[in-house]
């Protein structure tokens, strides 16, 4: 059936507010788009969720719903009614599952991985191919800082060796790793859904046997041949004692989730450990890697 959507600009302070607002006049679903394409990550468990300075919080509605009711409603209660700056759209019917669905194509990064989702035909029965779905987890390999990392592992000779994924997520590294032919993966993750969504993706690539999965609470003391972080700059930095720790001597080690303005303060603190270097760039997220010497 025909909807009709009505947008709202807000902000980080009244997303939420908003959001409630366009659920109380009816609205059948609400969404969140950043209106400048700034990248924001999963909350920590149990801190605040995160909105975008600029956000558009959009409100679906039955195109028999009655929108002038709906936007007396919200002027009634917004706090600058004459400013309020909202629009209406009218949506044609369509199967909207399937228009999300048609947004996810098969990716290649480097020369032989691909990322595919289920639905899709795989472009190279003789690559690398990791089937995963958008899910509960971060990580479909659309952002920069997967992209960067994918291309990094699909770069080395993991044949026989062991790999730590700090921060997995989703799980799309630990399983680019293991079909990369890592003989175990170590994935370490702050939260619970992650490490289910990890299992669940690594059980459809038939390589759960070879993956094991960690809380930091949890996690098991030892050295790996490879290791990949791609969380953020704060927690790099905080963690960094920690993440080393897990690299080999002669290992490698790779951090993303990195702006180019923090690359040479991390830089510089994990040159404390290995020689590290800003050597990828992609739309202003870093990527450093380098050798543990001297371990």
């Amino acid at each position: 059936m025909p909807w009709i959507q009505l947008r709202l600009n807000a902000d980080e302070d009244t997303a939420e507010k908003y959001s409630n607002w366009l659920s109380a006049s009816g609205a059948q679903a609400v969404t969140f788009i950043d209106a400048q394409d700034t990248p924001i990550y999963e909350p920590l468990p149990g801190d605040e969720v995160v909105y975008w300075s600029n956000t558009v919080v959009m409100g679906l509605y039955d195109a028999s719903h009655d929108m002038d009711k709906v936007v007396n409603y919200l002027k009634g209660i917004h706090p600058d009614k004459e400013n309020m700056h909202y629009k209406l759209e009218q949506l044609e019917d369509k199967d909207w599952e399937r228009e999300w669905m048609d947004n996810f194509h098969p990716m290649k990064f480097g020369e032989r991985l691909w990322i595919c989702p289920s639905w899709r035909e795989v472009p190279d029965e003789n690559a690398v191919n990791v089937m995963l779905d958008p899910g509960l987890a971060f990580g479909t390999g659309t952002h920069p800082t997967t992209a960067l990392c994918l291309a990094w592992l699909d770069g080395l000779d993991l044949e026989g060796k062991t790999v730590v994924d700090f921060g997995c997520g989703s799980g799309i590294l630990s399983l680019a790793a293991l079909k990369l032919g890592a003989k175990k993966v170590i994935g370490i993750d702050i939260d619970p859904q992650a490490l289910q969504a990890s299992l669940e993706n690594a059980k459809r690539n038939q390589v759960e046997d070879r993956l094991e999965l960690y809380l930091p609470k949890d996690q098991p003391k030892l050295q790996a041949e490879v290791v990949v972080a791609n969380i953020l700059a704060g927690p790099l930095r905080e963690l960094a004692p920690t993440i080393t720790e897990f690299v080999a001597q002669d290992g490698l080690l790779a951090l993303s989730g990195v702006l180019e303005n923090q690359a040479e303060e991390l830089q510089t603190l994990y040159g404390n450990w290995c020689d590290m270097e800003p050597v990828a760039i992609k739309e202003e997220w870093v990527r450093l890697s380098g050798r543990r010497v001297g371990a």
